[in-house]
């Protein structure tokens, strides 16, 4: 071939091309803003709330007052047509703290379930309120696990059962590792409403603030992510207007009715939540990793061992380079799933479940490798590496398992029901 065939084709310039990983000055505006906040508000305090344990609202109402906490600002993350700002958002938030991070962006997983499966009005309703406001702010709870149900989402055993004569849903039973479970105004709970369909019979249920029956069971106390609040749902005798059903109910009487057919079913109401905020829970371990990753570095360059840096060793400084392209190659992931989803296309090969599979395996991976770095000072709690190396291992288990996500890929790729 001619150098003039060649030419036009190797001369292409960057603007001619549709494909670009460039942020926009928008997405770029609200990075910034959002590091700024972790940096400033978020990190000085992480230490404090992971040591108490308990929610920290001082600072959920500061992210209120911002902006970056609220109905309008999950809306403004979520109208960007590239599907990027959420992530990016994420990963700077949990950058600042996981544990801070998710009791600012836990309630965002009920508003995923309502905006999701719900029906507009159910969305103009409940959406503000998960929220509550700038003076007074409330958190939200999703929540699908069970003491005897969690990775096998088919199994669960809370009951939602239709009281023709009251013209009210009635739910029994109790569910388990809820963030934000019984301090929530707003529950949004997955139960069983026709058992004999497995997942097929369920449904997610709308369950408003001051709910009689619903009430705190234990509260849990974690190896990580210790500033969110993680607790037992019981629900006895919970009695619910016929409105509250994701969805509605004549759609949800429709659906039942095509799988009790043998009909399959489009989604369930668990995993059509997970699928979607999957990437976004991968942006949250890659903040995580990057947070180690960035420190080591800093501590790699300063701290000085037989006379010389200790980035000077092969050993240390070919660590740092693989934990930094593992942090890259997963936030690929991430952006790519986030557009994906965002954009329409079908995740053909689980790109979803890939994202974050690779970045919760990366969170641990890094962090472990960032507590090797420090050496002793990386295993005492006046580091915050070891407090990013408890927070990371979270990302391997909630929100389906690295297990469960490789069976997800597998079955995406090969066709097959694989077990």
């Amino acid at each position: 071939m001619s150098a003039t065939t060649e030419t036009p084709a190797a001369t292409v310039e960057a603007a001619d091309t549709p494909f670009s990983l460039e942020l926009s000055e928008e997405q770029r505006e609200i990075r910034d803003w959002a590091h700024g906040f972790a940096e400033g508000v978020i990190r000085p305090a992480a230490h404090e709330w992971d040591e108490r344990e308990e929610t920290p609202w001082p600072i959920i109402q500061e992210a209120a007052k911002i902006g970056l906490y609220g109905f309008e600002g999950i809306a403004q993350f979520f109208s960007d047509p590239t599907g990027l700002t959420m992530p990016i958002v994420n990963e700077e938030l949990f950058w600042g703290d996981a544990g801070i991070g998710m009791s600012i962006f836990g309630t965002s997983l009920a508003v995923a379930a309502i905006f999701g499966q719900g029906s507009p009005e159910q969305i103009g309703t409940w959406i503000p309120a998960c929220f509550g406001t700038v003076d007074e702010p409330a958190v939200a709870a999703f929540c699908v696990s069970e003491p005897d149900a969690g990775s096998d989402v088919s199994s669960l055993r809370t009951r939602a059962r239709w009281d023709q004569a009251a013209g009210e849903w009635v739910l029994n039973g109790t569910k388990a590792w809820a963030t934000n479970g019984g301090i929530a105004g707003v529950h949004v709970i997955v139960a069983s409403v026709d058992a004999e369909l497995g997942s097929r019979g369920q449904a997610a249920f709308i369950v408003p603030p001051g709910t009689a029956g619903l009430s705190q069971g234990v509260k849990v106390k974690k190896h990580g992510l210790r500033a969110s609040h993680t607790a037992e749902v019981v629900l006895d005798e919970v009695r619910l207007p016929a409105d509250m059903v994701l969805g509605g109910k004549e759609k949800l009487d429709e659906r039942l009715a095509r799988a009790r057919e043998g009909r399959k079913a489009r989604s369930q109401a668990a995993m059509a939540t997970f699928e979607a905020s999957r990437p976004t829970v991968g942006s949250q371990a890659v903040g995580i990793a990057r947070a180690a990753y960035e420190y080591a570095l800093d501590y790699a360059r300063t701290r000085e061992q037989f006379g010389r840096p200790i980035i000077e060793n092969q050993a240390i400084a070919f660590m740092l380079a693989d934990m930094k392209l593992e942090i890259d190659a997963a936030r690929l992931l991430v952006w790519r799933a986030s557009w994906m989803g965002r954009t329409g296309r079908t995740f053909e090969n689980a790109e979803g479940s890939m994202s974050k599979l690779k970045a919760g395996e990366v969170a641990v991976w890094v962090t472990e490798r960032a507590i090797q770095i420090l050496g002793g000072n990386g295993y005492a709690r006046e580091y915050p590496v070891e407090r990013w190396h408890r927070d990371a291992k979270i990302y391997t288990i909630f929100e389906g398992t690295s297990e469960i996500q490789r069976l997800v890929i597998a079955r995406a790729i090969s066709g097959m029901h694989i077990r």
